[in-house]
């Protein structure tokens, strides 16, 4: 009969492999963080009808944010920020959910909005911290474009929140729009893309969309180009 294996031996046998992922998790954040919004973003569709889930769901996403952003800054003041966005933000969508209190699901999603646009210029400063480009700072890339895309959809929640019928779609143009939907139209303006069947007609939502087209246009144009180009040159 096989006799369970002394805590020693267990020990001896994992803890080089947990050693090992950690030491890889801590020195690619970025590629942590990365991960985490790509699988958020599978997830979503499954949970997107149901607002408690969901809203849970994202405020366990919002506990990687922060964690990149003190990976990355090396200032106390930063990851300071950080935390105080999230906190509250998680706070909110919990009580809300917890007592029916949807009026701070707004204030939820201003923090949320504050938070992941906060985070990506964090990591775009650890982008331009340096003229060495590492791997991390590669999905550092990637990263930042998804927290750009989730702080403008947060933004347009609270956008057709505050005012109604903010944006329209060819299917059902009455109800307002689910949180997949502008998150889409938020992946869709950022890439210039533009496929998309939702669109702005407040005069507020369409301030918001020209911002986010502009922000889509002068990442590639600073930060992709910047760091192709110290790759490039970094080739022999």
């Amino acid at each position: 009969m096989n006799q369970p294996a002394p805590p020693g031996r267990l020990q001896s046998r994992w803890w080089p492999a947990i050693c090992h992922w950690w030491e890889r998790v801590r020195t690619h954040p970025s590629a942590l963080l990365l991960a985490a919004q790509l699988l958020s973003l599978l997830l979503y569709p499954l949970v997107d009808d149901r607002q408690s889930e969901r809203v849970l769901f994202g405020a366990v996403a919002l506990v990687v944010v922060p964690l990149a952003v003190w990976v990355v800054s090396r200032s106390m003041a930063a990851n300071w920020i950080a935390w105080l966005l999230a906190l509250p933000a998680m706070l909110f969508a919990a009580t809300a959910i917890a007592f029916d209190m949807p009026q701070l699901l707004t204030w939820s999603s201003l923090l949320e909005a504050a938070l992941y646009f906060y985070a990506a210029c964090s990591l775009m400063a650890y982008m331009f911290a340096d003229r060495n480009v590492t791997s991390d700072e590669l999905f550092a890339a990637g990263a930042t474009f998804t927290l750009l895309a989730w702080g403008f959809a947060y933004s347009f929640m609270v956008c057709q929140i505050w005012y109604p019928d903010s944006f329209i779609a060819a299917i059902d143009p009455d109800r307002p729009r689910r949180w997949i939907e502008l998150l889409f139209l938020s992946f869709s303006t950022l890439s210039g893309v533009g496929n998309t069947d939702v669109l702005p007609v407040a005069a507020q939502a369409r301030v918001l969309v020209m911002l986010e087209q502009f922000a889509g246009v002068a990442y590639i144009a600073l930060v992709v180009s910047r760091l192709i180009a110290l790759w490039v040159r970094r080739k022999p």
